[in-house]
């Protein structure tokens, strides 16, 4: 499976293709929101999210049948930014579950930057 055009379909919303990756009885979980989807309910929920999408595939493991992928989604509009954590089970080239972890971007607290500890990743 390619991991990277799977996260430029689901960017993209493209339910079609999205379909296709899923073995049709995967389990898909958003642990952040306590949410469990099938594949078609995670099609709605991605693919009818309002708004226009991009992102960057930043980071890929992969361990057996598992890929672990970190990967920065945001609004084409630049209003929205987060990056999500994947794991990512492949069996006969089909994804048979999913465990993702969604953080939205930001500053640091107030109390650790007047601690002025820490440094910026990115500028």
């Amino acid at each position: 499976m390619d991991i990277y055009k799977f996260w430029k379909d689901v960017l993209e919303q493209n339910a079609d293709a999205v379909r296709d990756y899923f073995d049709k009885n995967a389990d898909i979980y958003w642990h952040c929101t306590n949410e469990h989807f099938n594949v078609d309910e995670f099609i709605i929920a991605n693919c009818e999210y309002p708004g226009s999408w991009s992102g960057k595939v930043e980071k890929v493991e992969k361990i057996n049948d598992l890929l672990i992928t970190v990967t920065h989604v945001y609004s084409q509009d630049g209003t929205q930014s987060f990056h999500v954590t994947s794991f990512i089970k492949v069996i006969n080239d089909k994804i048979i579950s999913v465990d993702e972890y969604w953080a939205e971007d930001g500053t640091a607290p107030e109390w650790r930057r007047k601690k002025n500890i820490g440094k910026a990743i990115k500028s």
